[in-house]
């Protein structure tokens, strides 16, 4: 499971496993919660771990509105499809993963590597790090803005 912040192109988690349920996303997105605040929206595809009562009582609770994107239209979901595709392309067709820590451990470093050292044209070539820290300076500058408006794509 991959989880992009809209604005910011940020990688903000990777889950990794053989099958994760309703329960796993919901531990992720309360770790970002925790760290960003509960996200505005959420885009998703239509997967049981995401249509699971859990994530439908973890998204009343904290206010989030889930868009689920139309079966079988991807573009629905760009931002998260054409990240998908550049994890798959330089990371997990390039690696022979011999157990679910080794695949952890060399995908949480290529997300790393995505957030920190590569910039993006939508971003004025910066890093969505980069970018990111300098949204949340001029935040504390202004104080115009919250983290309710987080958007995450999953």
């Amino acid at each position: 499971m991959t989880i992009v912040d809209v604005f910011t192109r940020e990688s903000l988690a990777i889950e990794v496993g053989q099958s994760l349920k309703g329960q796993d996303v919901v531990g992720v997105l309360n770790q970002i919660r925790g760290t960003r605040g509960a996200p505005k929206f959420l885009f998703c595809d239509n997967g049981s771990e995401f249509t699971s009562q859990s994530m439908d009582l973890w998204a009343y609770h904290h206010r989030v509105q889930i868009d689920f994107s139309r079966p079988g239209k991807p573009t629905d979901n760009a931002y998260v499809e054409s990240f998908n595709g550049t994890l798959r392309a330089e990371c997990l067709d390039v690696h022979w993963f011999t157990s679910l820590t080794e695949a952890r451990q060399i995908i949480e470093a290529w997300r790393c590597e995505y957030n920190e050292s590569r910039p993006h044209r939508s971003l004025a070539e910066r890093t969505p790090h980069e970018f990111a820290s300098q949204i949340a300076a001029s935040r504390d500058l202004t104080c115009s803005t919250t983290a309710g408006e987080l958007t995450l794509a999953v």
